[in-house]
């Protein structure tokens, strides 16, 4: 059976594709509506819309809007086309819109829904916002506005394209004077108004003359109307709202006005302006026009979509669309199954038939790659039957197609605005197969023809030069191009092979190996051509501007060594981005290289080393294994597949072409192919990452000269074995260490002698479980010693931290803590040793700064009689027996022992700042052997200092017993006493002769207390004392009683001059108190020189006080003008100008002044000596204003 003869209605006869907006023919309003299928989906949208609709019928209602959401090519347009009719009840050929849709709903209800919509009076404006907007307009925020008036003006008759035009007719009409204007302008001009109002600038005075002649105007208000009358023209939403109410008022009652707007919001796009503005105009419609006037629009995004946003400035348009109907691709699919595809009951039963016989075939057939999108095919027989001889999946494929190249550009502007449409594309398509037989199958590339003459220059120039290209061949590569450019912006069903050869299947029982061969073979010319690109399994149509890029990049030299780089950080950063393999509780570093190329730093013992197809060196087996088993290499030789390398490098030059294009203005085609090559590098290097991921897990590995048996999982699994077998192989004493130290916490507790956990297991006999390790250690240290090898502690951390030991630096660090606290080794730092117990025995064992100083000594041994000796001394000295038997526990512990007693003797020798005690010297000498024995560090030199000093230590001992037991019992304070009366005679020697009996007490305490040893002879001082004390009290008392005499007869002289001068009280006071504390001093000292000294001190008191009184009399005298008649005269200083007498100074002169000698008078002689001497000093001080007065 041919295809022909299968359809119930001829499928050449004309079918509208898309319905125009602005198509009014008769003819073609008939067909639209006798053909006009009703699905399902159609007929809940009707009866949505129209019990929405009735509601402005029966009342008022400010719910006026319809939004129609479909994607392209779903029909809406036609729907929105449909609705027209309806609405205006349009009439052709003698019937009415509604009665073309009795056969077609079944729903009485609906139906009387559509018929009083229809009934009643309405206007309808059908428009596509698109086309009869300005082009700028979208600069403009009222834009919606304009057109919507400017189509209203249309609608009335008005001028559309000038609404300053409309405005001034819509004034005549309003005044009546439109028409008289009109045949007015006819007269003055030849022309009718509605031709000639476009050339409104070329005919002003034409205008000018009729407005004067015919309406109110005068002939100069009429020119400046025409003059000033698009500058002064504004428009805005609330006068538009009221010139619709007016006109809806001027009309029969329920009168209805009705804006349907095709594609509103590919027009609004994403402009929040224009959005705005469409919610300004319907809300003022559905408030001053209460339903009366009805906004309808069409858009391929629902109005949620549009305004989720931002939502809160748009809630007010989601109220008045209240009504909102989508259309899906079952109601195209349904569509073009009963208007198209309906067939004939016997073609029906035969396809039926077929499909049974077929059903595995095809299935088998028509199927694709996993990674493509539910490609649907025939369900049973009666849905192939529907379909053939198409398949299900092209209805919503060719969709996506038209969809595909309107969005991206690549069709012209026909395309874009929707003259084409899916009913037509399958028309087409199916009327080149009509002549075919039955098992047919309508392949994708036939739909090419129908978008071919929309296409634009830069895609159709690819096809046309393909198809005079000689190298390829013909018609098939032609095919294979159109279906690759078809599928090229369709993201559901990648273009390869296995895809390919489903859409392009021509009949059911092709082979589809052959077919797949055929393909593959036109995918490798076309791409040879670089008409088509291969991305992975992928190919991808060029147009033009991509096939000049696509050169351009090829032709980009990508150096080798740089590839190999990138592809060795994609395994080292990115695969396998480990730097060090865990084996158990060691992590091994590794050297990284990749072929010949290093990474990093090569300072590991273990390298991993990857071989890709671009090696160079020696691949056999054999040479593998020598590479291997030299620098100790996990040798990984990839498969010679270079596909990964290929990827790899072609992301490289696409890298390399976007960074030299950087900054250069292109046009938009060439910015956006651009921007499409960024996301070809992240799919290329990606799929790079993946063969490679394939490559190692499939690679051959090599360790230790042999070829390793690992199969195929995981990388990061085969690597690890690999490591596994490298690390057993080279650390063969890795073993060594049972017992681990993780923290430097463990390593302070291993260094603790009672921390018996820490250092010993469960093992019989407390064996350490590192026993093997420490005696490897204790080889090395006494062998390096044995040569005079200096060893530090990094000397040890890296040589055991390599082949053939591999240990981590804290469980070495252990092993020396361990040997260090068990006494086997010395640690030694500056010169210094570092025991065990020192606080930073940590930092200096693991902080760098230490570890490359700190020397490891192999200790010697100390005899058992020296460390018996020290034990001896211990008792002898300090009386402590109770004491550790290691050597260093054992020094340590006399070392605080002797430091102890050091600081006792520190502390007695302060004593002596206070006096010359007994026993220092015997101190000092203790100090000094005490001291230097706490110097020693090293056990051997202070076990053997011991010895030495042992005789000498004892000794001490024996002496110092009776210096610590003068300082702590009452001998110290007899002997300070002793001491006292000693510095007392010393300052009173010159009163003492050496026959009196305190000088020969004083020389026995002398005898005493200047012995080195006077402890014994202590218990005497306490007598000599008391005896000397009393000698020296006697002596003292008659030294004391002449000057006692002096003071009395001083105080007498002072008392005379008060009572002369009738001194004050207070002078009074003064004088007895400073003379009765002489006297009581005097009666009180202690010493001779003390009780001389007052006569000295009582002669100056004297004095100061009797010239206090002077001055005080003076001071008064002065003040009242009075005389003086006693043996004072007024000095010079207290001259009265009123006073009657002659003032004289008077000096005080006192005897010891006059006899500065001491005087021996034997005979007269000597007197008159004394006198002449006394009389010549007197007349010296005497002048004729002065007075002396003795003292």
């Amino acid at each position: 059976m041919l295809i022909r003869n299968m359809f119930e209605k001829d499928i050449t006869r004309e079918i509208q594709g898309v319905i125009k907006v602005d198509q009014r023919e008769e003819e073609i309003i008939y067909n639209d509506l006798e053909e006009y299928v009703v699905t399902r989906e159609l007929y809940k949208h009707l009866d949505t819309f129209f019990s929405a609709y009735i509601k402005s019928i029966n009342g008022r209602t400010d719910k006026m809007g319809c939004w129609i959401s479909g994607f392209f090519g779903s029909g809406k347009s036609h729907f929105l086309k449909i609705l027209s009719y309806l609405l205006k009840n349009v009439e052709v050929k003698g019937k009415k819109a509604v009665s073309f849709f009795d056969g077609k709903i079944d729903n009485p209800a609906l139906l009387a829904n559509m018929k009083l919509a229809g009934d009643i009076s309405s206007d309808v404006i059908l428009f596509n916002i698109d086309y009869k907007a300005d082009s700028d307009s979208k600069l403009n925020k009222d834009a919606i506005v304009k057109v919507f008036m400017k189509v209203f003006n249309e609608m009335q008759g008005f001028c559309g394209s000038m609404p300053w035009v409309a405005e001034i007719e819509y004034q005549m009409s309003k005044e009546g004077t439109y028409e008289a204007f009109k045949n007015k302008f006819l007269e003055l001009s030849g022309q009718i108004w509605e031709d000639a109002r476009n050339d409104f600038y070329f005919e002003g005075d034409n205008i000018v003359q009729a407005l004067a002649d015919t309406t109110k105007m005068s002939a100069e208000s009429a020119r400046n109307w025409y003059e000033k009358c698009e500058s002064t023209y504004n428009l805005s939403v609330e006068k538009f709202a009221q010139r619709v109410r007016e006109y809806i008022e001027s009309k029969p009652r329920n009168y209805h006005l009705i804006f349907l707007c095709d594609e509103i919001g590919q027009y609004i796009g994403d402009n929040t302006d224009l959005l705005l503005n469409l919610q300004t105009v319907v809300e003022a419609l559905g408030t001053q026009c209460g339903g009366k006037a009805w906004v309808i629009c069409t858009s391929q995004q629902d109005i949620d979509s549009i305004v989720k946003v931002k939502s809160d400035q748009f809630s007010k348009i989601l109220g008045r669309f209240d009504t909102r109907l989508s259309l899906s691709s079952a109601n195209v699919d349904e569509v073009i199954k009963r208007r198209l595809l309906d067939k004939k009951t016997a073609a029906r039963e035969t396809l039926e038939l077929y499909f049974s016989d077929k059903e595995a075939i095809l299935k088998n057939q028509l199927s694709f790659s996993a990674d493509a999108a539910e490609m649907k095919i025939y369900k049973n027989s009666m849905d192939f039957a529907a379909v053939y001889p198409f398949v299900p999946y092209q209805f919503h494929l060719v969709q996506s197609i038209f969809n595909g190249i309107r969005l991206h550009g690549a069709s012209g502007k026909h395309l874009s605005e929707g003259e084409r449409s899916l009913l037509s594309g399958f028309q087409e398509s199916a009327i080149k197969y009509l002549d075919k037989e039955l098992g047919t199958l309508i392949p994708l590339q036939a739909f090419y023809d129908t978008i071919d003459k929309f296409l634009d220059h830069n895609i159709k120039i690819v096809i046309d030069r393909a198809e005079r290209n000689d190298n390829l061949e013909k018609p098939f590569d032609i095919d294979v191009l159109k279906v690759l450019f078809m599928l090229k912006y369709v993201k559901e069903l990648p273009a390869n092979i296995d895809n390919l050869s489903a859409v392009m299947l021509s009949f059911v029982d092709e082979d589809k190996l052959v077919l797949k061969k055929k393909i593959d073979a036109s995918l490798r010319r076309l791409e040879k051509q670089t008409l088509i690109q291969k991305n992975g399994d992928r190919y991808i149509f060029l147009t033009n501007e991509e096939q000049d890029i696509n050169k351009e990049i090829q032709n980009i030299s990508i150096d080798s060594g740089e590839l190999i780089d990138k592809i060795g950080d994609e395994i080292f950063a990115g695969i396998y981005p480990d730097r060090k393999y865990k084996y158990s509780r060691y992590d091994f570093g590794f050297n990284q290289i990749i072929d010949d190329r290093s990474r990093g730093n090569q300072k590991e013992e273990l390298t991993l080393r990857i071989l890709t197809p671009y090696y160079s060196g020696d691949t056999t087996d054999t040479g593998l294994k020598l590479l291997s088993y030299h620098g100790n290499a996990l040798v990984i030789k990839l498969p010679d597949d270079t596909s990964f390398i290929e990827e790899m490098e072609r992301a490289m030059k696409i890298d390399a072409f976007l960074r030299r294009k950087s900054g250069v203005l292109a046009t938009e085609e060439v910015e956006l192919i651009k921007a499409s090559k960024t996301a070809e590098i992240r799919t290329r290097r990606e799929r790079s990452r993946e063969q490679l991921i394939d490559a190692l897990k499939k690679a051959d590995m090599y360790a230790l000269g042999n070829k390793l048996d690992i199969r195929e999982k995981s990388v990061q699994e085969r690597i690890s074995e690999g490591f596994k077998v490298l690390v057993e192989g080279i650390y063969t004493k890795l073993g060594y260490i049972k017992k681990f130290i993780d923290t430097t916490s463990e390593l302070a507790g291993l260094l603790m002698k009672d921390n018996r956990q820490m250092r010993l297991s469960n093992m019989p006999d407390g064996e350490n479980p590192n026993k093997l390790a420490i005696e490897e250690l204790t080889a090395f240290l006494t062998r390096n010693s044995e040569r005079n090898i200096p060893t530090t502690v990094k000397t040890i951390l890296d040589l055991y931290s390599k082949a053939p030991y591999g240990y981590r630096e804290l469980d070495i660090q252990g092993l020396i803590a361990e040997l260090l606290r068990e006494q086997e080794i010395r640690l030694i730092y500056g010169s210094e040793y570092i025991e065990a117990s020192n606080p930073q025995i940590i930092n200096y064992l693991t902080k760098r700064d230490f570890v490359e100083r700190v020397l490891v000594k192999i200790r010697t041994r100390v005899s058992s009689s020296l460390l018996n000796n020290v034990k001896t001394l211990a008792k002898e000295l300090f009386n402590r027996t109770a004491l550790p038997s290691d050597e260093d526990g054992l020094m340590v512990s006399f070392k605080e022992l002797c430091q102890g007693e050091h600081d006792t003797i520190v502390d007695l020798l302060g004593e002596y700042k206070v006096a010359s005690y007994p026993g220092k010297q015997v101190l000092e000498d203790g100090k000094k052997i005490f001291s230097e024995i706490l110097k020693i560090k090293d056990s051997t030199e202070f076990f053997s200092r011991m010895a030495e000093v042992s005789d000498d230590l004892l000794d001490y001992e024996e002496k110092a017993s009776d210096i610590k037991k003068f300082f702590a019992g009452n001998q110290r304070e007899i002997f300070d006493k002793a001491l006292k009366m000693l510095s007392l005679f010393e300052a009173n020697r010159t009163y003492f002769t050496d026959s009196t009996i305190a000088v020969g007490i004083i020389k026995e305490i002398e005898s005493i207390v200047e012995s080195p040893m006077p402890y014994s002879q202590i218990i005497k001082l306490p007598d000599l004392v008391e005896r000397f004390r009393v000698e020296f009290g006697v002596l003292l008392e008659k030294e004391c009683e002449p000057v006692k005499k002096i003071i009395e007869s001083d105080y007498s002289k002072v008392i005379k001059e008060l009572d002369e001068l009738s001194a004050s009280e207070q002078l009074r006071a003064e004088s007895k108190k400073e003379f009765e504390n002489l006297l009581y001093r005097i009666d009180h000292a202690n010493n001779m020189y003390e009780a001389i000294a007052m006569k000295t001190e009582s002669d100056r008191l004297k004095i100061r006080l009797i010239e206090k009184i002077n001055a005080e009399y003076k001071k008064r005298n002065a003040s009242v003008g009075g005389t003086y008649s006693g043996t004072s005269t007024i000095g010079e200083d207290d001259k009265s100008p009123n006073s009657n007498y002659k003032t004289s100074r008077t000096i005080n002169v006192t005897v010891n002044e006059l006899f500065e000698e001491t005087w021996i008078i034997r005979n007269d002689e000597d007197i008159d000596r004394l006198l002449g001497e006394l009389k010549q000093k007197l007349k010296q001080k005497l002048t004729t204003d002065t007075v002396i007065k003795l003292l």
